[in-house]
């Protein structure tokens, strides 16, 4: 992969649109600017979990002019990532399409896991050097992540269905706050905290918080006098008590509480409170890093060979016992064949070529429930697990790989000519090379294969090697009859010597 010397991270949060552009030097990240959008986007997910018509049109035409700042800059040095509003939207897939357009650059959607994983490493990066294992909790507009972890590396990652936004709307109705509806939000934040407050109990010393719920209460609490640093209990009570006497949000006028922050502050609030109470918090730090920070630096270390995904796959594979020798058999063998049929693409396919690499090796993580249609279980690991490093795109070409390297292709959309989307072909070819491989190597064994060639001129593949070995190899022989059929299926015709 390319190194570059400018990286981008977006993050299109449930309640602001974020971005940041970063200098690489000697393995550090220097921020050279940013920019920031209280898009609201949690605030336009109806009952029906539908983005409305203007949530959408704020969000793109924020993505329009971050798309001005992106442009021009390589696709491999930008990363765009959606968080809970965009998980939980319906309609998502159809906004993201626009979305695109307008930013100019792909975004992926990841899981609560994920987002909590890269949200520690931004933390992590900002905060001193310590050996202390720390809680850090983010308190974004759809969503709470709660993340245990120590130096660099995250211990325990959740993430709870609760935001500023989400909370505010649902019970602060018109900014109004009267004690009945601040106590249901704290009790409601605190009994979504119990679920997981057993497990991270005694594992942290210090809690940080992060994002911008964290310092708007910290930077409130401290011009108010109500706490020396950070965020405490005492503080929050201060609050607490003086949001009371205020009555609404409107006329909540307090020294460190800025306009674009005043909107989602009860419900930010009632969060904060809750995770305090239900924790045993007493004081809280806030870092300046989160979730932009954290992809930049997993963006940095994906062509610094620190490739969380590479690692995620190699736990899999652990996890999952697969058989080693066989998948590094296929592997070998299902590139190879991707390479010859993609040496004269006019585009670059390292992205693809790597989410192959990726599927061969856990073709058979499926087993691990059944043998029979283990294509399928494998399929469905990838597709629901939590991956680190894996956005929910990204699991369902992984997926979709796995459930193809054997079985009919009539339903799978690159091989059909009357699908909705375009025919790819080097998707084609990534299963087409996967599908052989694993035919090849169907004895499990570090078998003598014979110099092979595959070559693709649609509608025609055309396979090379030697028809002798074929005919002292008849079980591979009769496979690939077999395969020729399916291909034949899908008005690909496969021809070889035998």
């Amino acid at each position: 992969m390319n190194e570059y010397s400018i990286l981008a991270a977006v993050d299109l949060g449930s309640n602001s649109f974020k971005l940041q552009m970063a200098r690489v030097v000697d393995g550090q990240i220097y921020p050279l600017d940013a920019l920031k959008e209280p898009v609201r986007l949690a605030a336009g997910v109806d009952a029906n979990k539908h983005l409305d018509a203007a949530s959408q049109q704020r969000a793109l035409d924020c993505l329009k002019r971050f798309g001005e700042r992106l442009r021009d800059l390589p696709r491999g040095a930008v990363r765009c990532v959606g968080t809970s509003a965009l998980r939980v939207a319906e309609n998502a897939q159809e906004f993201l399409e626009q979305a695109e357009t307008a930013l100019g650059y792909p975004i992926e959607v990841i899981s609560g896991r994920e987002e909590a994983r890269l949200i520690y490493i931004g933390v992590a990066h900002s905060l001193p050097a310590s050996n202390q294992p720390r809680l850090v909790v983010d308190i974004g507009g759809g969503s709470t992540e709660c993340i245990v972890g120590k130096a660099y590396t995250p211990r325990l990652t959740e993430s709870l269905h609760m935001g500023c936004v989400n909370f505010t709307q649902r019970f602060f109705p018109g900014g109004r706050i009267d004690k009945h509806g601040l106590k249901q939000a704290e009790l409601t934040a605190r009994a979504e905290a119990q679920t997981i407050a057993a497990s991270y109990a005694g594992q942290w010393r210090e809690a940080v918080g992060s994002s911008g719920s964290a310092r708007a209460l910290a930077d409130i609490l401290m011009q108010n006098g109500w706490a020396e640093t950070g965020i405490t209990g005492a503080g929050l009570a201060a609050l607490r008590a003086q949001m009371i006497r205020a009555g609404s949000l409107d006329k909540l006028e307090l020294p460190g509480l800025k306009p674009d922050r005043k909107p989602v502050i009860a419900g930010g609030f009632a969060i904060m409170s809750g995770v305090f109470s239900e924790f045993g918090i007493e004081h809280m730090t806030v870092a300046e890093g989160a979730l932009r920070e954290g992809v930049l630096y997993d963006l940095m270390g994906r062509f610094h060979h620190r490739d969380m995904r590479v690692a995620t796959v190699e736990q899999f594979m652990r996890r999952y016992h697969v058989d080693t020798r066989q998948a590094e058999r296929v592997t070998a063998l299902a590139v190879r064949l991707f390479d010859q049929l993609q040496a004269d693409a006019v585009t670059g396919t390292a992205n693809l070529r790597a989410f192959l690499q990726w599927a061969a090796q856990l073709h058979e993580i499926g087993i691990s429930i059944a043998h029979s249609g283990y294509h399928k279980h494998g399929a469905y690991i990838l597709a629901n697990a939590d991956m680190p490093g894996f956005s929910r795109m990204d699991q369902a070409l992984l997926a979709h790989l796995v459930r193809a390297q054997r079985g009919s292709l009539n339903k799978l959309p690159e091989f059909q000519h009357d699908s909705p989307e375009p025919a790819d072909p080097a998707t084609r070819h990534a299963v087409l090379a996967l599908r052989l491989a694993v035919l090849f190597y169907r004895s499990r064994a570090d078998v003598a294969l014979p110099e092979l060639r595959l070559e693709c001129r649609a509608p025609a593949c055309q396979l090379s090697l030697a028809s002798d070995w074929l005919a002292d190899n008849p079980l591979t022989a009769t496979a690939l009859e077999e395969e020729m059929e399916d291909l034949q299926a899908v008005g690909i015709k496969l021809t070889y010597p035998g």
